[in-house]
């Protein structure tokens, strides 16, 4: 490795205690390259030693570490093209279950083309952690947990001997089995390191930490200072075979936190706050990075519930810093001493290392003093949609209304549950989650959560049985602390029993409500609310019976869960009544900031840490008991309603086949604004009615056991049937009805599922075309929703904007991301579904940002044209849509 200096001559030695490492220097670089480097926002300073150290190995270009340089000069002016090279990949299941079915159809298609199929290997270290599979099927109770992990590998077992085959067929690659909490938690408590290193030709290389994560929320750990972010399992796959990550140097928006959070007021209130600054902003695709003397107040938990919503303000990372709080975390999380050592030693010489007196340049900025965070909550359809906690009651009054066109005072159902007698009303908080990545990994509001349930039982407050409760604790951990503090035994008694370590109801799988109470929601059509701590509340996501959906801290979750309606001001009337029959108020149960800090410091050690990841990757009982099989390709069961081989390769050839026209195609739906990756794609359950549904009953599955869309996607049968199949979206040729519909046009524009006319025109060779609003594909880096559009011949999509993950797996999966121009938008076209539409400008000559022209030949055979333009961005991209996407480029090039 010696001589491996590059342009730059960098490479120097760095001592911590008694080791030795070697680095590549940026100030040496920089002086090179003629550049204030102190002043690089620290994300740009990562990306920069990514790019030097490729040059010097050979694998990149001077020219990019140049164009970073030249950021620098200008201000921040983005645009240059540079290739990422993460040090590592982060899965969840629902995205890597078909991530490997790819990698294992991968080797079956190199050997048939006559290479080597154990060519394709990660490349790169590669973690996958099983935490999107559990459901709140049980809870309320002590046995909920056995329960549902007992149906969890019930329906998943077919999953799971998948992956447990991939766990020895492929090298790079570990598996953080089932039950051991969320893929983020687990990275921020353990796999992460904030500072890497590998060997190489004897010596010991250190450098940033980095990674690419296939869920969106991999985003947290920048609260940990290492960059990364969501991509599509399509763009993951290319990672781990060693694709560089092909992007233009973003913008930099400098958040400046000030002053601290004052009493009463949580990080989840300041991340609701901070995500809708962001989002009207206008962030998308740009990295955000917080700095000021703010961040001096803030735990490291705290910064990683920040930067966890970077994907909710549509930012590609929210980066913190490396400071004393960073040293502080690895130290209380069981991290080496010799790690945490070069982790500082490495920071400092870096310019990583957070000082207040560097004047960063940043293209643009904005503040937020603290002190001015008021308790909010987020709802009833997105995340960014804050509203102040003393205005949520008023505040849904009037959603309801507008939003789900139902009067305040329409109709409510009395049911009897538990042998007690209730009443269903609009309003009534049906389901009360602490669940999800984002809070459960901050001690100080799970602990702030046991401290109201125990506050609330001791002035004799109940739940009504009206609300599903649950605890979904993001790892093992959350566990041990709410145990040695005393505080599980309260909210087991609340009815916050343990359900499970996973997503679980923020990810969908809430589980059913009960009977009684969805056939009074049915029947009254009501519009009851779930209240979680999660970070999506997206229509359709949280269950099929709730459609008002708020995202809350956990113990707002507590205090919701006990008034049992969003229709009464918490910060103003009173929760319940106490033993006495007097009034109890939120204060009178809310701890004060000093009581949680006082239980977190005596209730968490680096110990608990250590001891829960000593031996993570062996599992339990259940997973050690789950076949693998061997072999180094996978044998496919035809019968198996989980696992098939994706088509993808079927008919791969050994050459690209370049740029295809696309004319004489026809819409397939038209939607509106905010459609997201849970529109196009759902993870949730499966209807019966639904083409999905109908496949699966005539596959022998009995409906119980349908599982959900995010459980079978390693099943591309299932995943094209529900593409476009979410109970919510609306196709705007059908009038706002909601459901996944279309006209099928030349018949007349026959009703019918649009997975139904998909496949009609496939028949006829017909290619198809779907036209968006605003934000199309927002939300979760679902690579099905790529991959689902493409199976139903979708050759282009245009949208007035994109969200940066969804157009990036479009191209992945050989679609055209295609953007209106001049302002105008979807309802300028004026189509009914009869029109044809070609685009001229689609052939070999294509390139990047290039202007197309859609012609729109309409019945009457009048035509308009229409300027748009190719979202197209890199060349590499352009490489990857003229072989038919990401995949054939990296198989063609590896068995070549």
């Amino acid at each position: 490795m010696g001589n491996k200096t590059g342009a730059f001559n960098s490479l120097k030695t760095l001592t911590v205690g008694k080791k030795e490492y070697r680095y590549y220097d940026l100030k040496t670089a920089a002086q090179s390259g003629g550049a204030e480097w102190l002043r690089l926002p620290g994300s740009l300073k990562v990306l920069l030693e990514n790019l030097i150290r490729a040059e010097a190995k050979g694998e990149g270009d001077r020219a990019e570490c140049d164009a970073v340089f030249a950021w620098l000069k200008d201000k921040g002016a983005a645009g240059a093209e540079i290739s990422f090279r993460p040090a590592r990949v982060l899965m969840q299941d629902f995205t890597g279950v078909p991530a490997v079915a790819d990698l294992a159809a991968m080797r079956d298609a190199t050997a048939k083309l006559g290479a080597d199929p154990e060519k394709i290997n990660p490349l790169v270290p590669v973690d996958l952690v099983i935490d999107h599979s559990v459901t709140v099927d049980h809870a309320g109770a002590g046995d909920s947990f056995d329960k549902n992990v007992k149906l969890e590998y019930e329906r998943n077992i077919e999953r799971y001997r998948f992956l447990r085959w991939g766990q020895q067929a492929f090298r790079n690659f570990r598996v953080v089995p089932p039950g051991t909490g969320i893929c983020h938690q687990v990275n921020l408590e353990y796999l992460a390191e904030t500072v890497w290193t590998a060997e190489e030709n004897g010596e010991t290389l250190a450098y940033p930490d980095t990674l690419v994560g296939t869920d969106s929320h991999t985003t947290m750990i920048n609260g940990l200072s290492v960059l990364g972010w969501g991509v599509g399992g399509i763009e993951a796959e290319a990672a781990m075979l060693g694709q560089p990550v092909s992007m233009v140097i973003p913008e930099v928006i400098g958040f400046k936190l000030t002053g601290k959070i004052r009493e009463g007021v949580t990080a989840t209130d300041l991340v609701l706050t901070v995500t809708q600054m962001l989002r009207a902003k206008g962030v998308v695709g740009k990295f955000v990075e917080f700095y000021g003397e703010g961040l001096e107040t803030l735990s490291l938990e705290d910064r990683a519930t920040i930067a966890n919503m970077a994907p909710e303000y549509g930012a590609t990372c929210g980066y913190f810093p490396i400071d004393g709080e960073t040293i502080n975390y690895l130290r209380a999380t069981g991290r080496s001493e010799e790690r945490i050592a070069l982790v500082e030693a490495y920071a400092k010489a870096q310019g990583l290392w957070f000082d207040p007196a560097v004047e960063l340049v940043f293209t643009d900025t904005l503040s937020l003093d603290m002190d001015g965070v008021e308790p909010s909550i987020a709802g009833p359809k997105r995340p960014q949609d804050r509203v102040l906690l003393k205005n949520a009651a008023q505040e849904f009054d009037v959603a309801l209304e507008k939003v789900f066109q139902k009067s305040v005072t329409d109709a409510s159902a009395n049911i009897t549950l538990n042998g007690e007698n209730v009443t269903i009303a609009h309003g009534d908080v049906a389901i009360a989650a602490i669940t999800s990545c984002t809070n459960t990994s901050n001690p100080y509001v799970m602990i702030a959560a046991g401290l109201v349930a125990k506050k609330a039982l001791e002035k004799g407050l109940k739940i009504s049985p009206k609300v599903k409760t649950s605890l979904s604790p993001g790892s093992q951990v959350v566990t041990d602390y709410l145990k040695k503090a005393g505080l599980q035994t309260w909210l087991d008694q609340a009815g916050f029993t343990l359900t499970g370590y996973g997503c679980m109801t923020c990810i969908g799988n809430s589980g059913p409500l009960a009977d009684e109470i969805a056939a009074a929601v049915t029947e009254k059509d009501l519009t009851v609310c779930s209240v979680l701590s999660g970070n999506r509340n997206f229509e359709g996501r949280v269950n099929p019976h709730v459609k008002a959906n708020y995202l809350a801290s956990p113990p707002l979750v507590v205090a919701y869960a006990f008034a049992g309606t969003i229709r009464k001001n918490l910060t103003t009337e009173a929760i319940g009544t106490d033993t006495n029959g007097a009034p109890v108020y939120l204060k009178d149960i809310w701890p004060t900031n000093a009581e949680i800090a006082a239980v977190v410091r005596d209730s968490i050690t680096p110990d608990m840490f250590r001891k829960r990841y000593s031996d993570v990757f062996k599992g339990d009982k259940n997973w050690q008991s789950v076949p693998g099989g061997d072999g180094k390709t996978f044998i496919w069961q035809d019968s198996s309603t989980y696992i098939q081989s994706p088509p993808f390769f079927d008919a791969l050839s050994a050459n690209a086949n370049g740029v295809s026209e696309i004319k004489n195609a026809r819409v397939l739906a038209v939607f509106g604004d905010s459609v997201t990756t849970d529109h196009i794609s759902p993870a949730g359950s499966i209807k019966a009615g639904a083409p999905a549904g109908k496949y699966l009953t005539e596959k022998g599955v009995e409906r119980a056991d349908f599982n959900s869309y995010g459980a079978r996607r390693g099943n591309h049968e299932v995943m094209m049937r529900g593409t476009f199949a979410n109970i919510r979206i609306k196709n705007e040729f059908l009038g706002g009805e909601e459901g996944g519909d279309t006209l099928y046009f030349p018949e007349s524009g026959q009703r019918m599922s649009i997975y139904d006319a998909a496949m009609k025109y496939q028949e006829n060779n017909i290619p198809l075309i779907v036209i968006a609003g605003k934000e199309y594909g927002t939300g979760s880096s679902r690579d099905w929703a790529a991959k689902g559009t493409a199976l139903l011949g979708v050759k282009a999509v245009i949208a007035e904007s994109f969200e940066r993950i969804h157009r990036s797996n479009l191209i992945g999966m050989g679609v055209l991301p295609l953007v209106f121009t001049g302002g105008q938008t979807r309802a300028d076209l004026g189509l009914t579904g009869a029109e044809i539409l070609t685009l001229h400008g689609v052939n070999d000559g294509l390139q990047p940002g290039a202007k197309i022209s859609l012609e729109v030949t309409r019945p009457g055979g009048k035509s308009d044209r229409y300027e748009l333009l190719c979202r197209i961005d890199t060349a590499s991209e352009l490489d990857y849509y003229r072989n038919g996407g990401i995949m054939p480029y990296v198989l063609r090039g590896l068995a070549s």
